[in-house]
């Protein structure tokens, strides 16, 4: 017969955020174990060697979320942690002889600006305070669990206190909130901008693990999104972990296990055990594929909503409102990754040189307009691949020689957009490799030795996204970072406050807000709420979460 164990709690999946989750559990003194599906912790964000002597972080892969709470809470430093920042943000190139670099400071960036719109370059001090103030409240609010449909008094007071921040809000903030809420990049960076170079340089936020064009209401929300974060202090930076993403999840194991918490590897949970009570059904623990058993009062998902309540848990014990809404939870991203191993440095026909030098330390963008966006999408829907992707390359071998043999570089490439579904029964098993030739011929389009300078791949397409990591549909977000799917409705209305139907079992995933990217405040906010709804738990036991 196989083991059966009992603890506080369990948390399905080992991604960054149920390391958070697992941290803040512990430190308030439950017994807690983390059941993890793969060889390796850390979901999405783990640094693996791909090619021999080559490593890189094969998912995410950048940078900027990452909580300063969380960052600060786990000692993530102390644990071996170090992220250096890119000299600038990012590096577009616009034609064989132009190019425009984003970042550097404010004075270095409008100076960029001027080659193309001097009244862009006056415009963008006003265009930065803008994102500066109102990301600072949506900072703010990332790291809070919104206001959820029928929590009654106390759900009205926490609604009250976050709209209390917004209402502080001037106007003319007001009114640039809902302009990104609701607006269209294009649209929205029409009434800022007036180059369509400018454009673009932002544009790119926009699309990043969306499926969608910049033509598309609500893109605009999605370029806010990732101006959140911060690097060392710095508002905006993006950065990148010495040793790759995985370190960063493997730092978070270190910080979980120095509190006792207990992490399997290869332990696949197939099955959330549910008992039928008075007070209705209750999660009850986990079975494992190996036929081992975690009983605990409390179960944590780190998974998205759809594969947690679509494959691990009875459809008898959900309510049929809750299983038709979970059911139309909307996931695919669009997104194709691929890691690549480089005898050389791209040398790019607008900015030549083969030398490792800024541009070729930040995220190198092929998107030169937003019409080129525009048409990858329209391309996407009408064929399934986009005969000319969106490319962010990323050489982080550049900012970290761990990652490569010397004079050898490792590349990240992040692309859009990449259906999940291809049409006339076209599998993604028999497209994959001729994407990806696609995908490298489309760089070599700009550095024209990028092609003879690759010396080994590792492709990751939509469905392969899905079977390595669990990202339903290839979602990177773990579901659309679409107004219907954001705040007070993620994953769904009515369940944003971590909690589903099932008492005792909770989500803590990037399925919950805020949403996707490696922040951790998921995972936070979710053990704050485990927390509350423990009886024997003291306010000081509460307060390792804070509010």
């Amino acid at each position: 017969m196989a083991a059966t164990q009992t603890r506080d709690a369990v948390i399905i999946g080992g991604g960054h955020n149920g390391l958070v989750c697992a941290f803040y559990l512990a430190k308030a003194g439950l017994k807690v174990t983390i059941c993890e599906a793969r060889g390796v912790v850390g979901g999405a964000a783990v640094t693996e060697e791909f090619h021999p002597g080559f490593r890189n972080s094969v998912a995410s892969y950048t940078v900027s979320l990452l909580s300063p709470k969380v960052l600060a809470d786990m000692g993530l430093h102390g644990h071996g942690l170090k992220i250096v920042e890119r000299p600038i943000s990012n590096f577009l190139p616009i034609s064989d002889s132009q190019y425009l670099k984003l970042g550097g400071g404010l004075e270095r960036t409008q100076e960029a600006f001027r080659q193309y719109s001097r009244r862009d370059a006056e415009v963008l001090p006003a265009y930065y305070a803008m994102l500066d103030e109102i990301g600072d409240v949506l900072r703010d609010l990332a790291a809070e669990t919104p206001p959820n449909l029928g929590d009654g008094i106390h759900g009205l007071l926490r609604g009250a206190r976050q709209g209390t921040r917004l209402a502080l809000l001037s106007k003319e903030r007001k009114r640039d909130l809902l302009d990104l809420f609701t607006k269209s990049a294009r649209d929205f960076l029409d009434g800022w901008f007036e180059s369509d170079a400018v454009k673009a340089s932002f544009g790119f936020d926009a699309v990043v693990g969306n499926f969608a064009s910049p033509d598309s209401p609500g893109s605009a929300y999605v370029l806010l999104h990732h101006t959140f974060g911060e690097v060392n202090g710095k508002k905006g930076a993006w950065g990148h972990a010495i040793g790759g993403m995985g370190a960063i999840t493997q730092a978070m194991a270190k910080a979980c296990e120095a509190l006792g918490v207990e992490i399997l590897l290869d332990a696949q949970v197939e099955a959330v055990h549910v008992e039928h009570g008075k007070d209705g059904p209750r999660a009850t623990g986990v079975q494992l594929v190996d036929g081992r058993q975690i009983m605990a009062p409390i179960v944590s998902s780190n998974l998205n909503p759809a594969l947690l309540y679509g494959k691990l848990i009875a459809p008898s014990a959900l309510p049929a409102p809750f299983a038709k809404a979970i059911k139309g939870y909307k996931n695919g991203s669009g997104t194709f990754r691929m890691n690549v191993a480089l005898s050389e440095l791209p040398d790019f026909t607008c900015l030549p040189g083969k030398v490792s030098a800024e541009h070729h330390q930040c995220g190198i963008v092929i998107s030169p307009s937003l019409d080129y966006m525009d048409e990858a999408y329209r391309d996407a829907k009408a064929h399934g691949i986009s005969r000319k992707p969106i490319v962010e390359m990323l050489i982080p071998s550049t900012l970290d020689p761990t990652l490569a043999p010397p004079g050898q570089h490792v590349a990240s490439l992040f692309c859009q957009q990449f259906a999940w579904d291809l049409p006339d029964g076209r599998s993604w098993d028999n497209e994959r490799e001729a994407a990806a030739d696609l995908i490298i011929d489309t760089v070599n389009d700009w550095a024209p030795n990028f092609k003879a300078s690759v010396l080994g791949r590792m492709i990751l397409s939509p469905v392969d996204l899905e079977r390595k990591f669990g990202l339903v549909n290839g979602d990177i977000m773990h579901g659309h970072m679409s107004l219907d799917q954001l705040w007070a409705a993620r994953p769904i209305l009515g369940h944003a406050s971590h909690r589903g139907p099932l008492k005792g079992l909770y989500m803590c995933g990037a399925g919950c807000h805020p949403g996707g990217g490696v922040s951790g405040n998921p995972g936070r906010n979710a053990a704050r709420e485990i927390l509350r709804d423990k009886d024997f738990v003291t306010a000081l036991q509460l307060s390792v979460v804070g509010r």
